[in-house]
């Protein structure tokens, strides 16, 4: 059975995620959940976002 989708996630939750995951310090489990919830289909290789 697959687990659920999430209805919502949490915006600071979320930056900081993608932060961590862009300099590499996120958690193999938090990648793939970021990756999930971004609907990634590969690590990504620089920054998700643009840099003001």
């Amino acid at each position: 059975m697959a687990s659920p989708s999430p209805q919502w996630v949490n915006t600071p939750v979320l930056l900081e995620a993608l932060s961590r995951y862009e300099q590499g310090r996120l958690p193999r489990s938090m990648q793939l959940w970021l990756q999930a919830v971004l609907e990634l289909d590969q690590p990504v290789r620089g920054p998700l976002r643009p840099h003001c």
